[in-house]
């Protein structure tokens, strides 16, 4: 027998739910519109979508989402579940979304859809090795064997020149820093390009890899075409940088799955666009289901945002998203990738970030919070390396900042 994908959406429908699973089945496996001859019961039976949960939640009497609707029509919730055999589509991530993901949220049978969970047989392992270096690589190459990664990004987002950037990396180096990125909108325009960018910045890295003995990790964001890509990959590498950046929901599934087979270092994933996604609560996508797709395609680093951050996102959503990401593929492959926090990040989330995810297995990213600090680049980074050691001791911050003058002075700024 077949291995099977399974994925759980909440759904909202005007029509009778068990109508509305059967409509969505056969939408997204054999079915169509109207019942056709050759689409026999043996058929059915192999390649068939199986309902596998239909649990009723509550009726409501507005749709969430626009659509064609009868006058006085009432509103189903439930959970569905849905199985598909493997060999639907093959082990093939940019098939199972179209399969999972497909022409689904259009349907006039649906007011509301979003997928919750999706579990792939491990099958898909053997196709998709996940992350070349996750947590243990990243932590080698950037020099940290425990204790979150304490990163940043360049901001300006944009409007910096190559030579501009390096001298703020430069600042970052001497202040400690263990990680630093590109913004994403940061890529290869013409005032600052990529190519004159890595130069003058891997120039800085290894001018403080001699002054301090350690070499900050970059990810530079090489986001563009695939030959583009793997060039601009090379060249790095080529220049002694330990990481790339791309933006998943630019290049998609295949570039990243390209990008992965071609590259020597680890992939910051960057989840821009995540909000169109997700953002309305009946449309889109859960994080837990939609990461394991850029997990299995080779992610290293991987976005859940930051608690209080400055997105619409709750802090509830935050932590079940890093949760998702810490947690093992499968018991026997778990493919660890490290969760980046970010998004107007400060020391004063440090106790809570630590309490959500009980890891230091994380990138924590601040920009502001480093680069405000009234005594300057190097206090910042100290100022959070300190929040963290207070997090982890389990003092709080303030007690552990009467010592310490570099967070004393930065919970006044924060």
């Amino acid at each position: 027998m077949s291995e099977r994908i399974h994925a759980t959406y909440w759904l909202e429908t005007p029509l009778a739910p068990q109508r509305a699973a059967e409509i969505i089945a056969g939408e997204q496996s054999s079915g169509t519109f109207l019942a056709l001859a050759n689409e026999t019961d043996a058929l059915k039976a192999r390649s068939g979508a199986r309902i596998e949960r239909l649990e009723m939640l509550d009726v409501v009497g507005a749709p969430s989402l626009p659509g064609r609707y009868a006058d006085q029509a009432r509103f189903s919730r439930c959970l569905l579940e849905l199985s598909w055999s493997v060999d639907n589509m093959g082990v093939s991530l940019p098939n199972v979304l179209a399969t999972v993901a497909g022409n689904l949220f259009e349907l006039q049978g649906v007011s509301g859809l979003r997928v919750l969970e999706l579990r792939l047989p491990r099958v898909f392992a053997e196709t998709y090795p996940g992350p070349a270096f996750g947590i243990a690589g990243t932590r080698r190459l950037a020099g940290v064997p425990q204790g979150p990664l304490i990163g940043t990004i360049i901001k300006p987002s944009v409007g910096l020149d190559a030579a501009q950037t390096a001298q703020e990396v430069r600042q970052l180096i001497d202040g400690g820093i263990d990680f630093i990125k590109d913004d994403e909108l940061q890529a290869d325009g013409p005032h600052c390009p990529f190519d004159e960018r890595v130069r003058a910045v891997m120039r800085e890295v290894e001018a403080g890899a001699d002054r301090l003995g350690r070499r900050a990790m970059v990810a530079f964001n090489l986001t563009g075409e695939l030959d583009e890509m793997k060039r601009r990959h090379d060249l790095v590498q080529s220049l002694g940088g330990t990481c790339v950046m791309v933006s998943l929901n630019s290049v998609g599934l295949v570039g990243l799955r390209e990008l992965r087979r071609h590259s020597a270092l680890p992939i910051h994933a960057h989840r821009n666009g995540w909000g169109y996604l997700s953002r309305h609560p009946a449309l889109g996508w859960d994080y837990r289901a939609w990461h394991k797709l850029w997990r299995l395609a080779g992610a290293d680093h991987l976005h859940v945002n930051g608690l209080s951050n400055k997105f619409s996102e709750r802090d509830e959503t935050v932590a079940e998203a890093a949760r998702a990401v810490l947690e093992p593929l499968w018991p026997e492959t778990p493919m660890p990738v490290m969760p980046v926090f970010s998004s107007g990040q400060t020391g004063l989330v440090a106790a809570a970030t630590y309490a959500v995810t009980r890891s230091q297995d994380l990138i924590f990213a601040a920009g502001g919070g480093i680069f405000g600090h009234p005594d300057g680049v190097a206090a910042g980074v100290t100022a959070l390396r300190q929040a963290w050691d207070a997090a982890v001791q389990g003092v709080p911050i303030s007690v552990h900042a009467e010592t310490r003058p570099a967070l004393q002075r930065a919970l006044g700024f924060w």
